[in-house]
Order: C-alpha cells, then structure tokens, then sequence
C-alpha cells in the first residue's frame, strides 16, 4: 500500500498525466471547477470521492485504472481526481500531505479520508457510501 510524499527532484515525469479515460472521473483543473462540482454534488445529494495525486507518483499511477473501474462501478457516487501539483492551494487547505490521497465529502464536509493505494480499503469505503447513498435516496 504505497503513497508518495514528495515529488522526485528529476522531473522525468512531470509532463505526463494519469489517465483516467473510459471512466466517470472528473479531472479538476482549477479551484472554480473543484467548488462548482462540489456544489453540483451538493444539489443532488451525491456523495463526493476525490482522488488527490501526481503525476510523478509511482502508487498514484498504479491505482488509476482501478479508481476509474470504481467510478463506473458506482454512478451514484461523483468521483473527482486533482492534481495537487497543479492545486496546491485546494491540496494545502483540505491538508493534503500525501499522495494518494482518497477523500470522501458530503454536503461539502469531510465525512472520510484513505492515504495511499489500497485497494481493498478504498473499494470497502466507496461501497460503504455507495450503501448509504442508496439507502438516504430511497
């Protein structure tokens, strides 16, 4: 169960991105699309899961494929990813010190959190909420 604490100093990989195509993830570029989706969560009653990593993060890059399965797995939940080098303010506010960093949000607050890449623990949480988001909407 890896998480990466700093960013190595080569920058070999910087450029490169995570790619979460074929998925129902929202890659957040900016602060006004992490507040709009939030807000949009909100107004549904939609349970939030963010994915805060890096580009250079040899555990963020394993779980990605397996973040993006879950995403369509459980449409019920909004699933957001942000790169915490490129929000560092966002990532410093919600005291992001680690990479990956799973955070779980209702109603805008901070219900749960999971550092590193555990499978097997990140898929209990999702269906835990998945759960409960189907239980409060019947």
């Amino acid at each position: 169960m890896g998480n990466c604490l700093r960013p190595s100093q080569n920058g070999s990989d910087k450029d490169s991105k995570l790619n979460f195509s074929g998925g129902n993830v929202h890659v957040i570029g900016s602060g006004e699309e992490w507040d709009a989706k939030i807000s949009e969560a909100n107004k549904e009653g939609k349970i939030v899961v963010a994915n805060f990593s890096a580009a250079w993060c040899g555990p963020c890059k394993m779980i990605t494929s397996y973040y993006t399965e879950l995403s369509l797995k459980y449409p019920q939940l909004v699933f957001l990813t942000v790169d915490v080098d490129e929000l560092m303010d966002l990532s410093s506010s919600l005291d992001i010190r680690a990479t990956p960093t799973f955070f779980f949000m209702k109603d805008g607050q901070q219900i749960d959190k999971l550092v590193g890449a555990n499978k097997p623990e990140l898929e209990k949480k999702i269906l835990a909420l998945a759960e409960s988001s189907k239980s409060s909407s019947s």
